[in-house]
């Protein structure tokens, strides 16, 4: 199988087996000292590189690359569900109409919109969605009456929700009827929830950060690629992801 196509046609040997999902780059370093990986029948040594004729194999077995990863940022409107399920209507999958099998990471409600990411690449959907990793996800609020201090403190606080109090979180007044929210955590409706519980209503709830990951000026509906860049700082961001309970979605 070909290399990934961001890859150049002559990369480390450890890039090349961590890129096949086989396993991660230390572990391929100890046992291509181990002498166990061979490149066209020849025992490998550290440092070795490798191109895209390259036979490489594990204790006699090929190394298979697995289709290239595909990450996507996609500016959900409201309206459309968070499901991969065909009998739903105006489901992400079918909006987006992707050439490939994706999924989606995380979930927005119906009834918001903004960011979502979708990918093939199922190690990462399970890593930013652990609950103890803490990743950031940032919205923009509008509420139905105007806003107090005291409601920007109570938010701040935590709130009861769902038998549970909500963390700590940053939130900050924008405008007499919008607020800006900063969340690690993921539970069902919690900003929706955090404002019933205080008395106001949300109008429209926009997600416009995940992680390093900006929404910025990507127009409603559509949907683009991560760049390398930002592919790259997803992984070294969720590389020691604690191996938690999943949270629940939003």
């Amino acid at each position: 199988m070909p290399l990934h196509p961001e890859d150049s046609q002559n990369i480390s040997l450890n890039k090349y087996i961590s890129s096949s999902g086989y396993c991660s780059r230390r572990a391929a370093d100890k046992i291509i000292k181990a002498g166990r990986v061979t490149i066209n029948g020849k025992t490998a040594q550290s440092g070795n590189r490798v191109g895209i004729d390259d036979k490489v194999l594990v204790d006699g077995n090929p190394i298979v690359h697995k289709e290239p990863y595909i990450y996507l940022a996609f500016n959900k409107p409201v309206g459309i569900t968070c499901t991969a399920e065909k009998s739903v209507k105006d489901n992400i999958i079918d909006f987006i109409n992707y050439p490939r099998r994706i999924f989606h990471v995380g979930r927005l409600d119906k009834d918001s919109e903004g960011l979502i990411l979708l990918t093939n690449d199922g190690e990462i959907v399970n890593k930013v969605l652990r609950a103890g990793n803490k990743h950031e996800k940032e919205y923009i609020v509008r509420v139905n009456k105007k806003i107090t201090d005291d409601f920007i403190k109570a938010m701040r606080s935590g709130i009861p929700v769902l038998d549970t109090i909500t963390n700590k979180c940053f939130v900050k007044k924008e405008s007499n009827h919008e607020f800006r929210i900063i969340l690690t955590q993921g539970l069902n409706r919690q900003i929706r929830r955090m404002c019933e519980y205080l008395g106001y209503k949300v109008k429209a709830l926009q997600r416009i950060r995940i992680m390093h990951i900006k929404l910025d000026t990507l127009p409603v509906g559509k949907w683009r690629h991560l760049n390398k860049a930002e592919v790259t700082k997803l992984k070294n961001s969720t590389e020691h992801s604690k191996k938690t309970t999943l949270q629940k979605q939003k």
